[in-house]
């Protein structure tokens, strides 16, 4: 079965201003985030990229753009199932206010319990996300064979979430992985299993520096900022 590249948007202006964007429109890449965007080609020029699929919201479809230009022959489409969690009411508020919820404590420490008020819950989100996957391994095995490659650009919980499906882990661990934007992550599936070859590859170690403000021990829901 195909080799699934996931990439992680850019940085967004959502991110950079501390706000969990969720479907609010307008969130585009920042000035960082389409360096990265356009960084994508390069690191990605080793591999056959069969087809690309992305989130329909406009920070991945400005991630994978310059990925597009560079190879004008390859396929894109847009799949609304590996789009953003459904923040619901907490869709465009700030991080630092949300985090005074007792909402979050669940969405911590307990996700697969959790449920956005207004929202989806998380295991819906999960249960989307991996559904489209399997659709997408079985359609490009099919059109280009089962050593093929093929790449999603999606969200931070997204790909977690789909991390966690492919490790066969429980959805209250998933808060324990860690994507930063524009990092590519790798799952090769076969019949019998999964095997994750990658995880949150950016080619730069900025992140693991010390920080004068060291990080909580929560994890930062939408996926974060990445290296400062």
């Amino acid at each position: 079965m195909p080799t699934l590249i996931l990439v992680r948007h850019g940085r967004s202006t959502a991110n950079t201003a501390g706000l969990l964007a969720g479907w609010t429109p307008g969130v585009a890449l920042d000035e960082r985030g389409a360096q990265q965007a356009a960084a994508l080609p390069g690191r990605l020029a080793g591999l056959p990229i069969s087809e690309v699929v992305s989130s329909p919201l406009q920070r991945c479809q400005e991630t994978i753009q310059p990925l597009l230009d560079a190879r004008p022959g390859l396929r894109a489409h847009t799949e609304e199932r590996i789009g953003e969690a459904h923040y619901g009411d907490w869709s465009g508020r700030k991080l630092a206010e949300l985090k005074d919820e007792p909402l979050m404590e669940v969405v911590q420490a307990h996700p697969s319990a959790a449920a956005f008020p207004g929202g989806e819950s998380m295991r819906a989100m999960q249960t989307r996300a991996a559904e489209a996957v399997r659709e997408w391994n079985a359609r490009v095995e099919r059109d280009h064979g089962g050593d093929a490659v093929y790449l999603m650009c999606s969200h931070g919980d997204i790909i977690k979430s789909l991390v966690a499906d492919a490790l066969g882990l429980h959805l209250d661990l998933f808060q324990r992985i860690s994507v930063e934007p524009c990092s590519i992550t790798a799952i090769r599936y076969t019949r019998l299993r999964p095997f994750l070859v990658r995880l949150g590859d950016t080619g730069d170690f900025a992140s693991l520096a010390p920080r004068e403000e060291p990080p909580g021990g929560d994890a930062p829901v939408g996926g974060g900022a990445g290296a400062p």
